[in-house]
Formats: C-alpha cells, sequence, structure tokens
C-alpha cells in the first residue's frame, strides 16, 4: 500500500463518521460514547514529503529489545480508544477491514487495558488520574497537566504542515512481574523511587510533589536511590522536555504480559534522551523487555472543511 493523501482524508471521514454518528452500522448500532480514534503516520512517510519535518525519523535501536522487524516502526498508526471494549472492538474492526480493503497489510496490534477512572465530583471537570500498571504502582505521574505546558511540551507550533500535530513513541514491554514481585515492598519502592500505596516520591510529600533528587537520609545517603526509575528518567537528568504518557497494562498469556507505553512529545529527542539514560543504568528497566516498537506523527484533528492530512500532503 502507498500511504497517500486521498488515502488518508478517506480515513478521516471514515473515523468521524464512526466516533460522532449515534447509531452508524459499523457499531452495530450502539453510540460511539467516548469513542476516540488517534491516527498518526510514520517517519518513512513523513520524510519523503520533507525530511526535515518533526517526525521524519525513525527510533534507534535501544538495550532490552527482543522484537522482528515486522514489529518495528511502520506507515500508518491507529489508535481506538473507549471506555466500552464493545465499541473499541467494532470500530476497530471496521477500520481494519477498510484499510485491507486498501491493500494495507497490518504489522503488529495490542489490546491494552487501564483500570476505571473514579467519576469526579459534581460539578467538577474531569481530572487526569495516573492508574495502577502491572507493578502494582501508579503510572506517568510526571507530566504536562495545564494548557500552558502542554503548548510547551506537547504540541507542535511549526512548520505549518504539520501545527497541531505532535510527535508519538509506543513502545510494548514485556515486564517480568514474577520477578518484580517476588521483592520486598522496600525494594520495589526503591526500584521506582516512589510509594506504592500512593505515588510519593521517596523524597516526600505526596503524589504530584516534585521528586528531590538532592534529598539525603541522616546517614547521608539518597532518598531517592541513584538508580531508581524516579531519578533516571527524570527530565533534570536528560536534558530534554516533559512527555504526556499514557500507559496501558496488556495480557497476551501467562508469559507475555506488561504495559502498552505511549508518550506524546514535540521532539521525538525527548523519548530518546530518555530512553538512553535508562539503558545507562535503570534498576526498574531490567523487568521490561520491549517487543514491538515505533513512532509517527499524530496528525492534527479534521473537519468536513479540512480533510485529515490536509496540511502534510497538500
Amino acid at each position: 500500500m502507498s500511504l497517500t493523501g486521498s488515502l488518508v482524508a478517506e480515513l478521516g471521514v471514515r473515523v468521524r463518521a464512526v466516533t460522532t454518528r449515534a447509531g452508524d452500522a459499523a457499531l452495530g448500532g450502539l453510540p460511539p460514547g467516548d469513542l476516540t480514534v488517534t491516527v498518526g503516520v510514520g517517519p518513512r512517510v513523513v520524510a519523503a514529503v520533507d525530511s526535515d519535518l518533526p517526525g521524519a525519523r525513525a527510533l534507534p535501536g535501544f538495550d532490552r529489545e527482543e522484537m522482528s522487524e515486522s514489529a518495528r516502526g511502520g506507515d500508518l498508526m491507529i489508535q481506538v480508544c473507549a471506555s466500552d471494549p464493545q465499541t473499541v472492538t467494532l470500530a476497530d474492526a471496521a477500520l481494519r477491514a477498510w484499510l485491507q480493503e486498501q491493500s494495507a497489510a497490518p504489522l503488529w496490534s495490542q489490546h491494552g487495558f487501564r483500570p476505571p477512572v473514579p467519576p469526579s465530583p459534581p460539578g467538577q471537570a474531569r481530572q487526569r488520574v495516573p492508574v495502577r500498571n502491572l507493578l502494582g504502582f501508579l503510572d506517568g505521574i510526571v507530566a504536562p497537566h495545564t494548557g500552558r505546558e502542554l503548548d510547551k511540551e506537547v504540541w507542535l507550533p511549526a512548520p505549518s504542515r504539520v501545527r497541531g500535530g505532535t510527535v508519538l513513541v509506543v513502545r510494548r514491554l514485556r515486564l517480568d512481574t514474577a520477578r518484580f514481585l517476588a521483592l520486598d515492598l522496600a525494594q520495589q519502592e526503591r526500584a521506582v523511587g516512589r510509594r506504592r500505596v500512593d505515588g510519593a516520591p521517596l523524597s516526600g510529600g505526596g503524589r504530584d510533589t516534585p521528586v528531590d533528587l538532592g534529598a539525603k537520609s541522616p546517614q547521608g545517603r539518597y532518598l531517592v536511590p541513584a538508580m531508581a526509575h524516579a531519578r533516571r528518567a527524570h527530565p533534570s537528568g536528560t536534558g530534554s522536555g516533559l512527555m504526556l504518557r499514557r500507559g496501558y497494562s496488556y495480557a497476551n498469556g501467562p508469559e507475555d504480559h506488561g504495559l502498552l507505553f505511549i508518550c506524546f512529545q514535540r521532539e521525538l529527542r525527548t523519548f530518546v534522551a530518555t530512553q538512553q539514560r535508562l539503558d545507562d543504568g535503570d534498576e526498574l528497566a531490567s523487568f521490561a523487555t520491549a517487543t514491538a516498537s515505533g513512532t509517527f506523527l499524530v496528525l492534527p484533528g479534521s473537519t468536513g472543511a479540512r480533510p485529515l492530512g490536509t496540511s502534510l500532503f497538500s
């Protein structure tokens, strides 16, 4: 399949129909509810338009990877999300069937899930709430939150071809949960750098308290250990920006379960610099093996007047 602007535009039409039209045949008459579909294009496609654009570079290789070439990269990424798994299944099947009609061959796919998020108090906007991963710890605490932070760290302001988009990285990480959970709680918390019960950093405070990398015990030891994930992944150590992270657990069987890690950022370097620092030494990373990976330019949203991918392909 050649990924053309017209194909992406038609994909956008089908995405709008399935996400906004109540009773759409593709969903068996079910309402779409909170169904969302995110579309991204791979580095090869972006580079063919302009090799200097954000999203035109592929991910390098990293340590602790066990993946075939068919599980690395790709030209098109579609992420289908909803609270109702039936909606996800039907929407995914409909879009997948249409793409196959266009001679698109899938490389890899993965179903992920997240624990239910408690409802917000009446009259309050829904808050971003970190959820627990299969290791039992809260995931994705450090991230841009405010509109100003998102504009600075996530959304692309220029050039015009990609304005309003962002750069996505997705990694499927098989976790050795049995080995991690065999550690006592104190060892687990030292590997993560946070308390399991509430996500608070070992340097003190609550879940959203910034990690104090200089905090020490009366004996002079760092409260957040040298190889703790909270220290090794901290932006002050990588010299990079913040990622907007959204993790999903997955389960393909008793020997293959873990984390579907997804992050959004302005620059691919934000993820690459962080991952390279983890490769240099991170206690938590020793429990994770990447089995699929890719990066994509997430396209700005479309409307009836502005088809999906218009700015990139025009």
